[in-house]
């Protein structure tokens, strides 16, 4: 029997989870390779044997998007798997057009293929672009759901850039099982602060297992999402993050449309930086495609400590990277920060970026007079120090959400930039409290937030 044989497209996350439910056990279907984009250092490594089942004894290669056309030469690829997020649909028909021109069918697997259906309640956290506030409005559901006698236990959106075989399943209680699975500074950038309120992180490759472990845990699965994408588990309540300060974005982009029109609730974040015209423009949007979602809003609060110090300073400001890199913007909290409170001189980090760090403004030009705290490597975290070092500063304000001290040494001071969310009353509080009620009132979940488009 012919097997028809496919490419997955993917940049280490979403690819890996449609391989492992859809197409691992199939064989009717023979994955050729998987494909990287967005991400440096990815590509040129191999899904072991023992992620990819009996099927590929061999293991499946991982290679550069740009080879595209070599696979197909090399195998007579039948279909392309889309399998990554944060993508403009601009950018999506170009890459199924490219497909479509080498003779194969170009295919996106939706929800209802894809998603694990959990014993235990499931609350999504997810947005339509990287960058919109996913990470804060997790931590401020952990600590409502703890607040409503709960354990919530968060279950993160993978992102395995090290040895795909010790990755499978990882769990974070403590900041020391950050160096235990030898995270990179983006993993650490998501897991770090989630700790540090004293939550439970799980993530890895096989959601299958990390669903069952995280059921035995808590009372609650939180999902937490990666760039723009959907999640991996089936939610009884959908909460999707929109951007005013990329006002337009949040119909622009795949699959962030999708988090948007399925959403029970979708909250406007940024509206204490945002334009009351782009706000509007934002809520109009949602009213048309998702008429009926909840609409809130929330302020993304920037702190320092000591703002004073930052005052006529020369300040080298470093921003979270994926927001900065594939997520688009210009600048985030840092440059906030450095503006708000009157930094004499924000020092453009271009001219002293060394390495993989320059190489990083030569693929995203658009970024603004800010350092992407780019680490996926012990390499390019060494650049990134150097970098820093060689930047003629006062000061560097640190944006990224990890402790950067403690994964490098810089003679530089260090000020940190923290964000989280805030409530003007306290709506979203009140729904999460509402769901928790009825979980625990109900022996078996009904939804108490119904969206009439979803089945």
């Amino acid at each position: 029997m012919k097997r028809t044989n496919i490419v997955i497209m993917g940049a280490a996350g979403r690819d890996f989870h449609n391989f492992n439910v859809v197409f691992r056990n199939d064989p009717l279907y023979r994955v050729r390779a998987f494909t990287a984009a967005q991400l440096p250092f990815i590509a040129h490594r191999r899904y072991p044997p023992s992620l990819a089942g009996r099927l590929y004894p061999a293991g499946i290669p991982i290679v550069p998007e740009a080879e595209l056309e070599v696979l197909f030469k090399r195998y007579r690829i039948d279909e392309v798997i889309f399998a990554y997020s944060d993508v403009s649909h601009n950018a999506l028909m170009r890459k199924a057009s490219h497909a479509l021109s080498l003779g194969a069918d170009f295919r996106l697997l939706g929800p209802d293929a894809t998603m694990l259906k959990s014993r235990k309640p499931v609350i999504s956290v997810c947005a339509v672009r990287t960058g919109c506030g996913k990470s804060q409005v997790t931590r401020y559901l952990c600590g409502i759901l703890r607040g409503e006698g709960m354990k919530p236990v968060v279950v993160r959106h993978p992102m395995p850039y090290g040895d795909l075989g010790q990755q499978a399943v990882e769990r974070f209680a403590h900041i020391e099982d950050l160096l235990l699975y030898r995270c990179t500074i983006e993993e650490q950038e998501e897991y770090e602060p989630l700790i540090r309120e004293g939550a439970v992180v799980y993530a890895g490759i096989d959601y299958r297992r990390i669903l069952k472990l995280a059921e035995k845990e808590g009372d609650i699965i939180l999902w937490d999402g990666g760039n723009n994408d959907f999640p991996f588990f089936r939610p009884d309540l959908e909460i999707t993050i929109a951007d005013p300060l990329r006002a337009g974005d949040e119909i622009s982009y795949f699959p962030g449309e999708v988090n948007l029109r399925r959403a029970d609730v979708v909250i406007i974040n940024k509206v204490n930086v945002a334009t009351t015209e782009d706000i509007r423009k934002v809520e109009k949007t949602i009213k048309e495609v998702n008429p009926d979602a909840r609409i809130l809003k929330t302020a993304s609060k920037v702190t320092v400590d000591d703002p004073g110090d930052i005052n006529g300073k020369a300040v080298l400001v470093i921003e979270d990277g994926p927001t900065i890199t594939h997520g688009g913007m210009t600048g985030g909290a840092g440059l906030y920060a450095a503006r708000a409170y009157h930094a004499g001189r924000i020092v453009d980090p271009r001219t002293y970026a060394v390495g993989s760090i320059a190489e990083t403004y030569r693929v995203y030009p658009h970024i603004g007079p800010v350092l992407p705290a780019m680490g996926y490597t012990p390499r390019q975290i060494e650049e990134l120090r150097k970098s820093i070092e060689a930047a003629p500063v006062d000061m560097v304000l640190s944006a990224t959400p990890i402790e950067i001290s403690r994964v490098m040494s810089v003679t530089k001071p260090v000020k940190r930039v923290k964000y989280d969310i805030e409530e003007e009353s306290p709506v979203l509080k009140g729904i999460i409290a509402s769901f928790a009620g009825t979980i625990r009132n109900l022996p078996i979940l009904r939804k108490p937030f119904t969206n009439s488009r979803k089945p």
